[in-house]
Parts: structure tokens; sequence; C-alpha cells
């Protein structure tokens, strides 16, 4: 399995990356996990949208803006190209998936989304080509998961925007990488929004994954300081997500 790191950038985009984005590829087949701020054009480097089988999901952690707001542009991409597709796209997420997208469109009638897109409700477990998917749900103010997938070759498991749980400890049990946000420096942070850098290391050496990479990186905190937290706590390999980043995994 092949992640590229599209967009890490935390809450908001910022002058050297997009919100975020992570691509995901095994065997021909590709999925993103989120699509926030800027992100679109960025996938664009790695990924021909005009290819009618360019992606095989979206799967959407949350519904926030700098998680999901660039799923409006590829409406917009897929649906007044001078030849659209006709292959519908799967769009995996919260239940309100389709409201917040008919909303942030402002579309009165929200039927012309379906013609873009199948929206399927995150499970416990579900199977997009050679990516098994599984979710528990995070720690944030919106309905939001922490997403797992695993293929025949390897396991990555992505925290999406949660503060640390038992369950997102149970979910990277074991997993080859764990993409983790850290927005958070020290202690003292507000619960249930995010994790910091230490969460994230502490996480990670409870359920035994293989390394850590540190994304949603806000503009106000310092990287070297959110990854010497993460480091305290955590002795495998870490690192910063940074745009263009590429792991065999």
């Amino acid at each position: 399995m092949r992640l590229t790191i599209i967009g890490c950038a935390g809450s908001f985009p910022n002058a050297a990356s997009p919100a975020s984005c992570y691509l995901l590829e095994e065997d021909g087949h590709r999925i993103v996990l989120d699509l926030g701020n800027g992100s679109l054009g960025a996938l664009q480097q790695h990924v021909e949208l005009v290819w009618p089988g360019a992606l095989d999901a979206v799967v959407l952690s949350h519904c926030h803006v700098d998680h999901c707001v660039d799923l409006a542009s590829l409406f917009v991409q897929r649906h007044y190209a001078p030849q659209p597709t006709t292959q519908r796209l799967s769009v995996l997420g919260p239940s309100d998936t389709r409201s917040r997208l008919q909303g942030i469109y402002g579309l009165e009638d929200p039927r012309p989304l379906d013609a873009e897109f199948v929206f399927e409700v995150l499970r416990d477990v579900q199977q997009v080509g050679p990516f098994r998917i599984s979710t528990v749900r995070a720690a944030h103010p919106v309905v939001a998961y922490s997403i797992r997938v695993d293929t025949a070759t390897a396991s990555l498991v992505y925290s999406g925007d949660t503060g640390p749980t038992d369950a997102l400890v149970d979910l990277a049990r074991g997993a080859d990488l764990a993409l983790f946000e850290a927005s958070f420096v020290g202690a003292g942070n507000p619960p249930d929004v995010h994790l910091s850098g230490a969460d994230a290391g502490r996480v990670v050496r409870e359920a035994q994954a293989g390394q850590l990479m540190l994304t949603h990186l806000v503009a106000w905190n310092e990287p070297a300081i959110v990854l010497s937290e993460a480091q305290a706590e955590f002795d495998g390999p870490i690192t910063l997500a940074e745009p263009g980043l590429v792991v065999e995994l």
C-alpha cells in the first residue's frame, strides 16, 4: 500500500500545505481519506481525475470544512466537465455528509449530487476494492471517525480529529503506520477535541504500532516541539507529514 500526503495542515490550509487529504493506492485502486480545503488541486498532481476510474472512493472522517469542503469542488469537476464520467463515486462518511455538502454548495435541490456520488454511511467494517475499512467513533465535537485501512500487504490507521480514546488504541493495534493528528502541545488541553504530540505517541506505544506519522499540524505550533513531545512517549520511527511525501508500506 502506498500513502501520499496531499495535505496535512490543521484547521485551515497554510502557505505550504492544503488541509487534510491522504491518498492510498493498492494494486491500481485508489481512495482518499478526507478532502479538506485546497486539497483537490494538489490531488491532481497525483491523480488524473478526468479518468473515469480515477478514484474508488472518498472516505470522510467527519464534516468539518478542513476535512470535507473540497468534495464540493470535486462535484463541480465531475458535474460540469465537457466529458462527464458516467460512473458515480462512492463517498463514505457520517450520515449527514449529503446534507452538509448540499449546504456547502448552496443547492436547493440535492439531487444533482446523486448524479455524481453514492453516499454511504461509514460502518464498523466496509470493503472498497482491496481496502478493508474499519472505523470507531472519535472523540470530537461533531460525529467523527477514526479509520483503519487494511490490505493484503499493509495496515494504516488514521486518527481523524479526536481526543485520546481506548477505542483508538484498539483500532491501531499492531498497525504498520499510525497517521495521527497532533494539533495540541503541552498539557491541560480541552478534552475530546484533538491529540497532542504526546497523546499520539502514547496511543501508538500502547497499540504497539510500527511507526507514527504526525499530521494536522496547525500553524501556531512549532513542528519540532510537536515531534519532541511524541518522541518522549514513543521510541519507534516518527515522521512529520508534509505535502507530497510518499510512504510505501
